[in-house]
C-alpha cells in the first residue's frame, strides 16, 4: 500500500471536566491511503465523532485538547504534518485546503444569512488566492460537480431554500472546494431518508474516484459501511476493539461487540420470524460504560456474553487476528 495520507497513532484525546481530564479516546491507531475508505462505527459516545474532531483541531477551547499521540498529514505539497501539535494558525492554513469535513447536519454547518455560492467560494478565496469572479465561478461549477440541477441560480439561494438534500450537496462541494488529498465525513446521511441517502453515498463514491482522496467516514449504520467502506474500524467506550476489511470482519467478527451489533441489523421477513416465535429482536444488553469510571479490565466485559474473569484484570491490547484483522478480545480464538 502507498504512504497513507492520514497516519494517527497513539491519539488521547481528553476533555476537562468537574476539574478532572476525561479520556474520550485512547490508543487510537488509523491509517488511510489516497482512494481508500476506511468507516469508524459504534454507539453514541463511543468516541466517533471526537476523533474526526481531534484530526481537524476543532475540539472546544479550554474543555478538550489532544493529550498524546500524532496525527500525521500528508499535504498536497508533499510536506508530511503532525496536525496534533500545529498552532491554531497552521491549521486554518491546512484546514479546507489539505483536509476537508463534512458535518451530520447541514443547517447548522452552512450560514443561514450568506448564500451558498459565498460559502463555497470563500475556501476558494481564502486557499487558492483566485478573485471573487474566479471564486464564484468555481462554486457554480462545484455545484453542478456535486449534482445539483441549476447551479448558476442555486449557487444565489440561501440554504433555507434548500431541501436537506441539496444542503449536504452543498456541504460536499464545500469541503472539496480546494481539491483536498483527505475527506472526513461525519455522519453526513444521517439525516436523510434513504433515498436521498443512496444518492449522496454514490456522489461520494464517484467524487472519491474522479479525485484519488482518502475518506474516513464516520457513521453507525452498518448498512452503510457495507455499501462504501474498504476497511472498518470498531469503536467502544473511545478505544478501538475491532478493525479489518469489511467483508472480513462481517463474515468472522472476532469481537464480542462486533458480532452484537451485526446480530443487532435487522433483517428483512425478520419480525413475522419473531412475532411468530415469541421472541424479541436482538439486542446488546446493558449500557455502555460511563468514560468518568471505566472498570480496569476490558470496557465492555459487563455486557459480554463471553467474558471471563481475566477480563476485568486489565484492559487487553489490539491481537492480531489475522493478518489484516484486529480485535481486542483476550477470547478472539473462540469466538
Amino acid at each position: 500500500m502507498d504512504a497513507p495520507i492520514l497516519d494517527i497513532s497513539g491519539l488521547r484525546t481528553v476533555f476537562r471536566i468537574g476539574g478532572a481530564d476525561i479520556a474520550a479516546v485512547q490508543d487510537m491507531e488509523l491509517t488511510i491511503a489516497a482512494g481508500e475508505t476506511v468507516a469508524l462505527v459504534g454507539e453514541s459516545g463511543s468516541g466517533k465523532s471526537v476523533t474526526s474532531l481531534s484530526v481537524m483541531g476543532l475540539l472546544p477551547k479550554r474543555v478538550g485538547r489532544i493529550a498524546e499521540g500524532r496525527v500525521m498529514l500528508s499535504r498536497k505539497s508533499g510536506e508530511v504534518v503532525d496536525l496534533a501539535a500545529m498552532p491554531d494558525e497552521r491549521l486554518r492554513e491546512v484546514r479546507g485546503n489539505d483536509i476537508g469535513m463534512v458535518f451530520q447536519e447541514p443547517m447548522t454547518s452552512l450560514n443561514p444569512v450568506y448564500t451558498v455560492g459565498e460559502q463555497i467560494a470563500e475556501p476558494i478565496r481564502i486557499h487558492l488566492g483566485k478573485s471573487h469572479r474566479e471564486a464564484a465561478a468555481d462554486a457554480v461549477r462545484l455545484l453542478a460537480d456535486v449534482g445539483i440541477p441549476d447551479p448558476e441560480r442555486r449557487a444565489q439561494q440561501y440554504p433555507h431554500e434548500l431541501s436537506g438534500g441539496m444542503r449536504q450537496r452543498v456541504t460536499i462541494a464545500m469541503a472539496l472546494a480546494c481539491d483536498p488529498k483527505m475527506l472526513i465525513a461525519d455522519e453526513p446521511t444521517t439525516a436523510l431518508d434513504v433515498t436521498i441517502q443512496a444518492q449522496i453515498l454514490d456522489l461520494l463514491q464517484k467524487l472519491q474516484r474522479e479525485r484519488g482522496m482518502g475518506i474516513l467516514f464516520v457513521t453507525h449504520n452498518l448498512g452503510v459501511v457495507a455499501e462504501i467502506a474498504d476497511r472498518v474500524v470498531v469503536m467502544y467506550a473511545g478505544r478501538i476493539v475491532e478493525s479489518g476489511p469489511v467483508a472480513e470482519v462481517f463474515a468472522h467478527p472476532r469481537h464480542p461487540y462486533t458480532k452484537g451489533l451485526l446480530r443487532s441489523v435487522p433483517r428483512l421477513g425478520q419480525a413475522v420470524e419473531l412475532k411468530r416465535s415469541g421472541t424479541p429482536l436482538p439486542t446488546i444488553a446493558g449500557n455502555v460504560p460511563s468514560l468518568r469510571n471505566l472498570p480496569p479490565g476490558c470496557a465492555f466485559a459487563n455486557r459480554c456474553e463471553y467474558a471471563i474473569e481475566a477480563c476485568n484484570a486489565a484492559v487487553p491490547p489490539l491481537f492480531a487476528a489475522t493478518p489484516t484483522q484486529k480485535s481486542r478480545c483476550i477470547r478472539w480464538q473462540e469466538l
